[in-house]
């Protein structure tokens, strides 16, 4: 797909990796439409990037939420050709502690925002494209891309909550494609490694170094322009469709 004048739906859109994949795609010739949780920092970051992009404050939880971002989104730009989700939380806590158990307040939580934010908004953004003229030859209609993260497969001690809502959406990644094939739809993941992101930076360097040592090629933490390239890559080609790719230089989580 060329994002040419195509209009993108980016969660988590105010900084870090979803402000990056905004800028790609305005970059492009594109339109976005941010939406965060965070109000005045995605007002601030639309007025940023200019008159092709539109903040909106929406929780990704509700339903009622992100059924009026996506209305507002029709109504200002009049599609939705791209949906980009990368809206989430990290949230560490042992299964068992000295303080007991897990709350299971806190394990509902990551899932409500990482996998149940994810699959609200992908549904609802998909039920737009579906209605676009085909881009191609190939009837293509949209493009859905999600965030995983290697936790998802490597994940940590106290990462339960974490890995298991990543892990679920890969692993959604797949059955979605094949509902939404029918369509002229593309769905895929991209799973990232540790990025220099506003979660991470004011991490010390004895969190940050054992990361980095895990890192094969290039010894260093991913940028968020890196995650946006891939992106890019995943829409345009046309052949790319229900898989999760790994961005992570290699990296293999230890246990701790």
């Amino acid at each position: 797909m060329d994002l040419n004048n195509k209009v993108a739906v980016i969660t988590g859109g105010a900084s870090g990796l979803g402000r990056a994949t905004a800028e790609m795609v305005i970059n492009q010739g594109g339109k976005v439409a941010l939406f965060d949780l965070n109000e005045d920092l995605v007002a601030q970051t639309a007025e940023e990037l200019g008159p092709n992009a539109t903040g909106m404050s929406v929780n990704v939880t509700e339903e009622e939420s992100v059924e009026a971002a996506v209305t507002a989104t029709m109504a200002t730009f009049g599609a939705i050709h791209v949906n980009v989700n990368c809206a989430g939380i990290g949230a560490a806590s042992r299964t068992l502690s000295k303080e007991g158990a897990m709350p299971l307040k806190m394990f509902n939580f990551v899932i409500q925002v990482n996998l149940i934010g994810t699959f609200n908004t992908l549904r609802l953004c998909a039920a737009q494209m579906q209605n676009n003229e085909p881009d191609n030859s190939d009837n293509e209609r949209g493009v859905v891309i999600n965030t995983a993260s290697v936790a998802a497969f490597d994940g940590q001690i106290g990462q339960a909550a974490y890995a298991a809502s990543k892990a679920g959406v890969a692993g959604m990644t797949l059955p979605i494609a094949r509902d939404l094939g029918r369509s002229g739809i593309r769905v895929c993941t991209i799973a990232p490694g540790i990025f220099e992101t506003p979660m991470m930076a004011g991490a010390p360097d004895r969190v940050r170094d054992p990361l980095i040592e895990m890192v094969q090629h290039p010894k260093r933490l991913g940028e968020a322009p890196e995650y946006a390239l891939l992106a890019r890559q995943i829409i345009e080609n046309p052949y790319l469709n229900g898989e999760t790719i790994r961005l992570d230089g290699g990296i293999r989580m230890a246990p701790r």
